[in-house]
């Protein structure tokens, strides 16, 4: 079932030391910056809560994982600050799963674009289907992947990050994603998938809580300017959307 509401939906249950985050919206489970907010302050609620170990990062429905930022939150910037704004949702929640303390795995059941190559990027360990094919087509619409290029290449590498971005018209499959390091196993069905997610996620939570925190540090080193670097990208994202090109590209679009 995927959610009917407007700004979406965000549940998380709390099992065995297991957190599961699961967030749903219409549009192929996009985000609206309402939406990112409340990913954000989740994952910031989790990280101090001493009774979950592990947390599992999922969307709704068996198609799209997600479809990145809200397309027609994009479409009604006009000014500079709206614009830095909107961007800084992804860069707010990257930042939280950056800075949580625990753990996230990454549960990607269908095909996922710009932002949400991004979420997928920033988890510690990520499990897919064959249909989680990614795609980063920021550039067919005048701006880039800045804000989560941070993410992605710290999973992907540089010529990883290169070929997706340049190529923006263009799925990789999930055997391309797994080869290039941004997920760590790839499964034939979701009935499969949430099978090996849920003995993964048993097999961590199982383990000593501060090894794994101390260890959720160890994957995050050199990463501490994030903050500062995130906001900057936003803002350049910010003046990209405001130019002629992208504001013809996105008409484009919204006629489609």
């Amino acid at each position: 079932m995927i959610t009917s509401r407007q700004n979406g939906s965000l549940y998380t249950n709390i099992q065995n030391n297991i957190a599961t985050i699961e967030f749903g919206h219409p549009a192929s489970n996009s985000f609206p910056s309402e939406l990112l907010s409340r990913l954000t302050k989740e994952l910031q609620t989790i990280s101090q809560n001493d009774s979950v170990s592990v947390i599992i990062l999922k969307s709704e429905g068996e198609k799209a994982f997600c479809a990145g930022a809200s397309f027609d939150e994009l479409v009604a910037i006009t000014n500079l600050e709206e614009g830095k704004q909107f961007f800084a949702g992804f860069a707010n929640v990257i930042n939280a799963m950056r800075t949580c303390g625990k753990l996230i795995i990454g549960r990607v059941q269908g095909k996922t674009v710009g932002g949400g190559v991004g979420l997928a990027a920033a988890c510690d360990y990520v499990l897919a289907t064959e249909s989680a094919a990614i795609k980063l087509s920021e550039f067919t619409i005048g701006i880039g992947p800045f804000v989560i290029e941070p993410a992605v290449k710290r999973k992907i590498g540089l010529a990883g990050l290169a070929e997706l971005t340049l190529d923006a018209t263009n799925w990789q499959n999930a055997y391309w994603a797994k080869e290039k390091g941004l997920y760590a196993r790839v499964f034939e069905s979701i009935k499969e998938l949430d099978k090996e997610v849920e003995i993964f996620a048993e097999k961590l939570a199982s383990y000593n809580p501060q090894a794994l925190s101390e260890m959720k540090k160890v994957l995050w080193v050199n990463t501490d300017h994030w903050n500062s670097l995130l906001s900057e990208r936003a803002k350049i994202s910010g003046e990209l959307v405001l130019s002629e090109f992208t504001k013809n590209a996105l008409a484009k679009f919204s006629k489609k």
